[in-house]
C-alpha cells in the first residue's frame, strides 16, 4: 500500500487498529435494524433444492422469501450486487440487520457475516539495482516473463501510458479467459491491447461513498483516477520507456520488473478505500480469468483468516496455482503491525534504493545540511531569512513568511499541502522537519525550493535558528539524482513489523523489497502530488510505501514463473526467500533505517529479495492445498469456519499438524510458553540442475546461552532416486519464560543453511518467549 503524501490522504495510512471498520449504511426506516448494511452471505451448493436450475434462481428465491418487501428504496432485484462461485460460495447483499438474522440458520446457509472492513491501498532505477540484466540472468533466461500474465488488484489503470504500450508483444496467450470492459472514458476495443489484456472495474460498495463525498478524478470504468493502480501496474509489467523522469529527476529507461508479462487490472479501490465485497468479486474474476500472479497492494488490520477476504480470495487463487504479492503495510515501526499474512500469500516489507535526490540547505553559520527535495525550477544562491512556523497548523500564515524560508515541524503526510499553504502566502521556500526519530527523507515535488531534513539535520537546523536573531539559509543543488552513494537497502520505517500477531507461528513479512521513491507510470491529468491546486503534470511519478515493493515481489514471481512454469506459489515464495540477502551495498548486515540497528526477522523476514540467485535456489520449500488445510485445522477452526476454504464437510479428523509451525514453510517462528522444547520437520524439494548434489548443516544461533538448536540429520544427500529429503529441527530453551523481563530479553534471532557447492539455502527463525 502506498504511504499518501498528502493532508486529504491522511486517513489512509492511521494505525491500522484506528483505522474506521464500518460501511456506509443507508437508512430506509426509523429503527437501527431498519439501516440497509452490506452483507456476505456464505452458501453450501450441495444444499441448492433441486427445482433451483442455478445458484442464482436460489439467491434470488432466499432474498424474495426472507427479505422485507416493504422497502421500496431497495426492491429485490438490486439487493444482490455480487455473487461468488469460485472463491467460495455465496454472495454479498443489501440487508438489514433483521433481515441478515433471519438468514441465520435458513437452509444451505453455512454464514452470514456483516462485511463492515475498509481495506487500504498500502522505475528507472530499481530493475537494476535488483541485479537484473538484459543481456544475462533471470531477465535473459525467463525471456522477461514473456506471456506471463499479472493480474492487479488497485484502483484502475491510465491505458495511454507509454508503460502499457505493446510493441513487441506477440498474440495475447490463448488460455487468457478474461476481458476489457467498457465504462467513463474507458473503450475496451481502444484502450486495452496485447499489453493491457484485461480491464475491469468492481465499485458496487464505493460508488455510494463516493456519491456522498465528491471525488475530483472518479471513473466508473477500469480507468485510473488516483495514481496508485497505473504506479503498481507499471512497477510490475511495465514496458521499456526511454527518457522517463519526474522534472528531470531519476532520468533515464522505465520498465517493470517483467517488462514482457500482461497485465490484467482489476479495478477495486478509489482514492481513499477499498470495499471488502469489491476486493473479494475482484480476486474471484482474476482467478477465474487465468492470471499467473496477482500483486495486492491493499490491507488493514488483520483478523482471523475466515474473516478476512484478502486471505479467503488468495486461498482459492493459490487452489488454482496463482502466486499472490501482498503488501506487508505502512504501520511500521510498530510490533504486530504487518498484515496479509496467510501463509499462502508472500507478504513484502520495504528497503530503500541507492538513489537519492539531495538538496543542499547552507545555513549562515556556514553549516551544511543535507535534506530531499523533487523542485525542479530555479534555486537561488542568495541567502534568505529563516521562519520557523511550528507545525505550520494556523491558516493563514502570516505576513512575515513572504520571501522567506518557513521551517515546519510537519509529517512526511501534510508536508507538499503545506508548502503550497507557504507558496500561496508569498513564502520563497519551504523546509520539512523530521522530529521522529524514525522517519524517512522521502523526496516530494514540492513547488517552491524546499527540502526535507532527516531527525539529525532538523535537530541542528532548529539549534541554529534558536541560537540567532537573523537566521538564514539557502538552497544549493549541484546533482539533480544520485546513485550508489548511499548505504542501501535499509529497511524503512514505515516497513509493518511482525510478529504475526494473527499466527505467531509464521514469521511475517517474507522478505523486503524496493519501496522508496519507486519512479513509475501516472495519469496524465493527476497532479503529482494529488493536490487540486497543482497546476503541474507528469507523464512519471515517485511513490513509497509496501504498495510499492509488494509489485515488484509479483514481477519477480512472473520471471520465475516463465523460467520454471511447474513451480507452485509455495516454491516460487522459497526460492525468493531462501536466497534473500542480509547484507546490503557495503556487505554490512541489513540495517533498519530509524537507528541503523541490525535489521531482524520480524522487519526483513527472510531479507532482501535477490533476483539472479532465486532463479536457482538449489532447494524449496514446496506445499499445495492439503498443506494449507492442515495449517487451517491446527488453528482449531470449526466445521463452519473451515467451509469458507473448503467445499463441503471438513472436520479435519485428518489433520496432522501439531501446531501451525508444521507447515513446510521457508522460515521459523517459535514460541516458548509452558513449554521449554518445539520440534518441526520440514521437507526440501532439489529443484536444481545438477545431481547427486550434497548439503551440509549450517547454524546461525547467536544466542547460544539461551537457545539450543539440534538439526538432524547435518547432512542431506539428494539424487536420482531421492529428490526430497526431511530434516528435524529442535529448538530447546535455556531460560524459564517467567524470567523474562526485557523487550530485548523475549526475542532471540538466527538462521539454519544448507549448503552445497552450488548453493546457500537459508532459513531465518525467530524465537519468542511469551510470559
Amino acid at each position: 500500500m502506498a504511504i499518501p503524501a498528502f493532508f486529504n490522504y491522511f486517513s489512509i495510512i492511521v494505525t491500522f487498529s484506528t483505522i474506521s471498520l464500518f460501511s456506509v449504511p443507508f437508512q430506509v426506516h426509523g429503527s437501527d435494524d431498519n439501516f440497509l448494511l452490506t452483507y456476505i452471505v456464505h452458501t453450501d451448493s450441495n444444499a441448492r433444492p433441486f427445482h433451483f436450475a442455478t445458484q442464482d434462481h436460489w439467491y434470488s428465491f432466499m432474498i424474495e422469501s426472507l427479505v422485507d418487501g416493504d422497502i421500496e428504496s431497495f426492491p429485490h432485484p438490486q439487493r444482490i450486487f455480487y455473487t461468488y462461485d469460485t472463491v467460495f460460495e455465496g454472495f454479498a447483499a443489501r440487508l438489514t440487520r433483521f433481515e441478515a438474522n433471519r438468514f441465520e440458520g435458513y437452509p444451505g446457509v453455512v454464514d452470514v457475516r456483516e462485511a463492515s472492513r475498509k481495506l487500504k491501498l498500502d522505475t528507472t532505477h530499481s530493475a537494476g539495482f535488483l541485479g537484473l540484466n538484459k543481456e544475462y540472468g533471470l531477465w535473459a533466461e525467463s525471456r522477461f516473463g514473456e506471456d506471463v500474465i499479472i493480474g492487479i488488484v488497485d484502483t484502475g489503470i491510465w491505458p495511454e501510458s507509454k508503460s502499457f504500450d505493446d510493441r513487441g508483444l506477440g498474440p495475447i496467450p490463448a488460455r487468457w479467459k478474461g476481458s476489457c470492459q467498457d465504462g467513463t472514458l474507458f473503450n475496451s476495443s481502444l484502450n486495452c491491447n496485447r499489453k493491457l489484456i484485461g480491464a475491469k472495474f468492481f465499485l458496487h460498495e464505493e460508488e455510494e461513498f463516493i456519491q456522498s463525498q465528491v471525488q475530483v478524478y472518479f471513473y466508473q470504468s477500469p480507468r485510473d483516477g488516483d495514481g496508485h493502480g497505473s504506479h503498481t501496474a507499471s512497477t510490475a509489467a511495465g514496458a521499456k520507456v526511454h527518457g522517463a523522469n519526474i522534472f528531470g529527476f531519476a532520468d533515464g529507461t522505465a520498465r517493470g520488473v517483467a517488462p514482457k508479462a500482461r497485465i490484467a487490472m482489476y479495478k477495486a479501490c478509489s482514492a481513499s478505500n477499498c470495499e471488502d465485497t469489491d476486493i473479494l468479486a475482484a480476486i474471484e474474476s482474476a482467478v477465474k480469468d487465468g492470471v499467473d500472479v496477482l500483486s495486492i497492494s491493499v490491507g488493514g488490520a488483520d483478523m482471523a483468516y475466515y474473516e478476512n477476504v484478502i486471505a479467503i480470495g488468495t486461498f482459492a487463487a493459490m487452489k488454482r496455482n496463482i502466486f499472490v504479492s501482498s503488501s506487508a503495510g505502512n504501520a511500521g515501526p510498530t510490533a504486530y503491525s504487518v498484515h496479509n499474512t496467510a501463509p499462502w500469500l508472500t507478504t513484502v516489507g520495504a528497503g530503500s534504493m541507492d538513489r537519492t535526490f539531495p538538496v543542499e540547505v547552507h545555513l549562515g553559520n556556514n553549516m551544511s545540511l543535507v535534506g530531499s527535495s523533487l523542485y525542479g525550477g530555479e534555486i537561488s544562491d542568495n541567502n534568505v531569512p529563516l521562519l520557523f512556523l511550528g507545525n505550520c497548523s494556523v491558516l493563514p500564515y502570516p505576513r512575515d513568511v513572504i520571501g522567506k524560508i518557513a521551517v515546519c515541524n510537519s509529517s512526511n503526510f501534510v508536508a507538499v499541502r503545506k508548502s503550497f499553504g507557504v507558496q500561496k502566502a508569498g513564502g520563497y521556500g519551504f523546509i520539512q522537519l523530521n522530529f521522529a526519530p524514525n522517519g524517512e527523507m522521502r523526496a516530494f515535488p514540492y513547488i517552491l525550493p524546499s527540502a526535507t531534513l532527516g531527525y539529525a539535520d532538523s535537530l541542528k537546523l532548529l539549534s541554529y535558528i534558536k541560537s540567532t536573531k537573523n537566521p538564514i539559509a539557502s538552497f544549493k543543488r549541484s546533482r539533480l539524482t544520485v546513485v550508489g552513494e548511499n548505504r542501501a537497502p535499509v529497511v524503512l520505517p514505515f516497513s509493518a513489523r511482525g510478529p504475526n500477531i494473527i499466527v505467531p507461528e509464521i514469521l511475517k513479512p517474507d522478505v523486503i523489497a524496493p519501496g522508496l521513491d519507486i519512479l513509475a507510470a501516472w495519469p496524465s491529468n493527476i497532479p503529482p502530488t494529488r493536490l487540486s491546486d497543482d497546476p503541474r503534470r507528469a507523464l512519471f511519478n515517485t511513490d513509497s510505501g509496501t504498495s510499492m515493493s509488494c509489485p515488484h515481489v509479483a514481477g519477480l514471481a512472473a520471471l520465475l514463473r516463465s523460467m520454471h512454469p511447474d513451480w507452485s506459489p509455495a516454491a516460487i515464495r522459497s526460492a525468493l526467500m531462501t536466497t534473500a540477502t542480509t547484507v546490503d551495498d557495503q556487505y554490512r548486515s541489513l540495517a533498519q533505517y530509524e537507528d541503523m540497528s541490525p535489521a531482524i526477522p520480524f522487519s526483513v523476514g527472510a531479507g532482501h529479495v535477490h533476483p539472479q540467485l532465486a532463479a536457482d535456489p538449489g532447494l524449496v520449500y514446496d506445499a499445495g492445498v492439503s498443506d494449507y488445510i492442515n495449517f487451517l485445522c491446527s488453528l482449531n477452526y470449526t466445521e463452519k469456519q473451515m467451509r469458507v476454504f473448503t467445499s463441503g464437510s471438513n472436520n479435519c479428523s485428518g489433520a496432522n499438524f501439531k501446531s501451525p509451525g508444521d507447515l513446510n514453510y521457508p522460515s521459523f517462528s517459535v514460541v516458548f510458553n509452558s513449554t521449554k522444547v518445539q520440534e518441526f520437520r520440514r521437507t526440501l524439494t532439489h529443484v536444481g540442475t545438477q545431481l547427486p548434489e550434497v548439503y551440509k548443516l549450517k547454524v546461525d544461533n547467536p544466542n547460544a546461552g539461551k537457545l539450543n538448536v539440534t538439526v538432524m540429520p547435518e547432512k542431506l544427500l539428494f539424487d536420482e532416486s531421492s529428490k526430497t529429503q526431511d530434516y528435524t529441527v529442535k529448538f530447546q530453551s535455556n531460560v524459564e519464560v517467567n524470567t523474562v523481563t526485557s523487550m530485548a530479553e523475549n526475542a532471540a534471532f538466527g538462521s539454519i543453511s544448507w549448503e552445497s557447492d552450488l548453493h546457500v539455502v537459508r532459513s531465518p527463525f525467530a524465537i519468542m518467549w511469551n510470559k
